[in-house]
């Protein structure tokens, strides 16, 4: 029996890692044998990407894009694919739609040329269900500030994170079949009680 794959998204600040790690647990709680995994990461090769990727060092936005796309494909082959084949969940915190959001729309690059780079790498492989958690952007730079050290990306200030939720919101149009609006607003339970909402009644 195949698993399920579930990717959850957001600007940075959005509280999309945390909800992932509560949905995560979540399914755990309800029998279900879930695998996490994070975006650039998840593998040897993903996190030398990551620490190159968000570094400090500036690139090209097809620099970027490409290894993005590099640090995912190995995550499929390793990590994703064989658990979906095992029957189990995968909880991802990041997938495709980053790309598209910030590389696709805020960089510029087009939603549609990001994702025919990305066909290779994921090899078919997308989530059943992406859910992004919708936020102000200035609410979100608010959550940032609070918590310290930042990476390269997050570092670009508040009118990358708004060029982003606009590329988020056109993505969601664009697939509105497997991707559900969550917002962010609100208390962490609050928040999650709706993110399992969505993904119960939405798979």
């Amino acid at each position: 029996m195949s698993g399920r794959f579930i990717s959850l998204e957001g600007v940075d600040g959005s509280g999309k890692s945390t909800q992932a790690s509560m949905l995560a647990d979540a399914l755990r709680d309800r029998g279900h044998e879930v695998v996490a995994v994070r975006e650039p990461g998840g593998t040897p090769l993903g996190e030398a990407i990551r620490d190159v990727v968000l570094g400090p060092d500036a690139m090209s936005p097809w620099a970027e894009a490409l290894l993005f796309a590099a640090a995912r494909a190995q995550l499929v082959a390793d990590v994703i694919r064989p658990a979906l084949e095992g029957g189990q969940w995968v909880v991802a915190d990041r997938f495709l739609d980053s790309s598209l959001a910030y590389q696709g729309t805020a960089r510029g690059l087009g939603i549609e040329r990001v994702a025919q780079v990305n066909a290779p790498a994921i090899d078919d492989c997308m989530p059943d269900l992406t859910i992004i958690i919708d936020i102000d952007p200035a609410s979100a730079a608010d959550r940032r500030a609070g918590r310290g050290s930042v990476d390269r990306i997050e570092d670009e200030g508040e009118a990358l994170q708004e060029a982003v939720a606009t590329g988020y919101r056109e993505v969601a149009r664009l697939f509105p079949e497997r991707i559900a609006l969550v917002s962010g607003a609100g208390s962490l339970d609050e928040v999650h009680t709706h993110v399992l909402a969505a993904v119960i009644g939405g798979l």
